[in-house]
């Protein structure tokens, strides 16, 4: 069987390190996993062209909106956040997935969030950095924490139209502001959806003391740890990176595409030694 990770740029993706791990230790030794390069413009064609030697699909940016209209079923996470990084072929038919909420969620859970305080819900307060369609899936990640408040810091307000029709669709009360805008007490959780470097100057605000949350989740998982990262980590900031969240949803995709429990030690293992050499 044949899988892959799409997207453009594709070279610098970890995806292949962690599904062929995952194939060698369930003895999947017929499975093959590659990165192929892929536009909006090239995916309707590269989707026609996987046939039924094919389980599935990873995909990153710029597709994870791009395939929505491309897909026959989507599930309703993947419908509420407006987008899909998981295409299961099964049937005849393309299933598309989100498994990238609970990637972050996940991922929060090992830096001690988990929706709860004290044995009840816990309604945190929750700061978004980005607008794109990893932010939206932020969106649905603070929902499942039952966050109480969501802030998003966005590059470029105006182009935030697909984030506030999915914070709609999620039932989720949002407040849009300009990127370097000043916020107001700082967040119970911060989530940064942007490129390294691109949140450097809430680094200098965390160094500063000017702005300390509880907890970070930074998509970003090369080159680590970014600046966001270190200044949490000095700050006293529990930190979960973007290898945790590429972990726990490429675990997630392997269930799905394999029928099989994913071997995540193993994964693990692969991403830390990849990304150490």
């Amino acid at each position: 069987m044949r899988a892959a990770v799409l997207g453009a740029p594709i070279a610098h993706s970890l995806s292949p390190v962690l599904h062929r791990a995952a194939y060698r230790a369930l003895g999947l030794t017929g499975w093959s996993y590659e990165a192929i390069e892929c536009d909006e413009a090239r995916l309707p064609s590269v989707l026609d062209g996987c046939g039924p030697q094919w389980a599935g699909l990873s995909l990153t940016m710029p597709l994870k909106r791009a395939v929505l209209p491309l897909l026959d079923e989507i599930e309703p996470l993947a419908r509420e956040v407006g987008a899909a990084n998981t295409v299961v072929f099964s049937g005849g038919r393309r299933h598309g997935y989100n498994t990238d909420v609970p990637g972050m969620i996940a991922a929060l859970a090992e830096a001690g969030v988990t929706g709860t305080a004290d044995g009840a819900p816990w309604r945190a307060t929750v700061l978004i950095l980005g607008g794109g369609a990893t932010a939206c899936s932020a969106l649905a990640a603070a929902r499942g924490l039952g966050a109480a408040q969501v802030t998003v810091a966005a590059r470029d307000p105006a182009r935030a139209q697909y984030l506030l029709a999915a914070a709609a669709r999620l039932g989720v009360a949002v407040t849009l502001t300009s990127f370097d805008a000043p916020q107001g007490d700082a967040p119970d959780v911060l989530i940064s959806t942007v490129p390294a470097g691109a949140a450097d100057i809430y680094a200098k605000r965390i160094a500063l003391r000017d702005l300390v949350p509880r907890h970070l989740l930074d998509v970003v998982y090369h080159p680590w740890p970014t600046a966001l990262a270190v200044a949490a980590h000095e700050a006293g900031i529990s930190v979960a990176g973007g290898l945790e969240l590429l972990l726990h949803q490429a675990a997630d995709q392997v269930t799905l595409m394999t029928g099989q429990p994913a071997p995540l030690t193993a994964m693990r293992s692969a991403g830390e030694s990849a990304l150490s050499t």
